[in-house]
This record gives C-alpha cells, sequence and structure tokens, in this order.
C-alpha cells in the first residue's frame, strides 16, 4: 500500500532553517512527480514546489530563492529545504505523489501524506 510520511517540521525563528522529508513506501519514487503543498489557517492549499520524475523541478514565487526540493533514490524520499524563513511560511505543509511530470493544482496529486507543522515565530 503507498503510503506518504511527512516529518521535519517544528518551530524556528524567522530566518532559520528547516528540511522536510517525504519518505514513500509501496512505490519508486523515480517514477514519480513529488509535490509540496502548505495550507495556513484560513487559506487554500498552495502548491508551493515540485519535482517531475524526469528531475525538472518549479517553484512557486513565494518561495523561489529559498526553498530546495531534492530526491533521495537510495532512501525513497523527498526533501524540502528551506531556508530564511518568514512568519507568513507558518503552515501545515504537505507531500504529494502521482506518476510522470508536474502539474499545478491538488486535484493533479492521488497521494498524500498526513502533514507536518512547520511555525515560524521569535
Amino acid at each position: 500500500q503507498l503510503q506518504l510520511v511527512e516529518s521535519g517540521g517544528g518551530l524556528v525563528q524567522p530566518g532559520g532553517s528547516l528540511r522536510l522529508s517525504c519518505v514513500a513506501s509501496g512505490i519508486t519514487l523515480q517514477h514519480y512527480a513529488i509535490a509540496w503543498f502548505r495550507q495556513a489557517p484560513g487559506k487554500e492549499r498552495e502548491q508551493i514546489s515540485c519535482r517531475s520524475n524526469d528531475g525538472t523541478t518549479y517553484y512557486s514565487d513565494s518561495v523561489s530563492g529559498r526553498f530546495t526540493i531534492s530526491r533521495d533514490s537510495a532512501k525513497n524520499t523527498v526533501y524540502l529545504q528551506m531556508n530564511s524563513l518568514k512568519p507568513e511560511d507558518t503552515a501545515i505543509y504537505y507531500c504529494a505523489a502521482d506518476l510522470g511530470l508536474c502539474y499545478t493544482g491538488s486535484h493533479y496529486f492521488t497521494y498524500w501524506g498526513q502533514g507536518t507543522q512547520v511555525t515560524v515565530s521569535s
């Protein structure tokens, strides 16, 4: 059974860094597009990054230059390195997967993790 499990969230001060992990079981990530979404209280879910099966990456304007998505095939894990964090980055972060290339929109992704909370505050 396919399962995605996120970890690495927590409380960090503005300007700090966190690295989120998304560990997959039941699939081989190299065949899948993996996206990171986030949802802040009272706001819609936002797609912030994606890595296609061919290695192409995508970032939203809100995180471009600060966040980096990467994959470790040996560990079947996708990471989201988050630097220069801001209070507005506070949200629950989710990873999602589906076969092939990245598309914009949560409805394109079939498999979801349970989310990990990121709080940026002094």
